[in-house]
């Protein structure tokens, strides 16, 4: 004879990333100059947020990943040449 066990109700809470899936829905923050050379070369570079892909499409069509930009308000200001594009 089996038994069977009613667990607890848990609350479950929300989770803003669920692991590298969630990073191909977002625009992520990277260097302007490294973003053009990896769209040309194919070179893969890394986000604010640790993401390593190859740019390829428009950034404009995706939300910004709120952690490349926690990081990016968090930085110093910088110098005006545009570091911090998305893609």
């Amino acid at each position: 004879m089996s038994t069977t066990k009613i667990l607890p109700e848990q609350e479950t809470t929300p989770r803003t990333s669920h692991g590298d899936g969630d990073h191909e829905r977002f625009a992520h923050y990277a260097d302007k100059h490294k973003i053009t050379e990896s769209m040309v070369s194919g070179t893969p570079i890394r986000a604010l947020c640790g993401k390593v892909w190859v740019p390829s499409r428009d950034p404009k069509k995706y939300p910004v990943c709120p952690e490349c930009k926690e990081i990016y308000e968090g930085l110093p200001p910088g110098g005006g040449d545009g570091d911090g594009d998305k893609q």
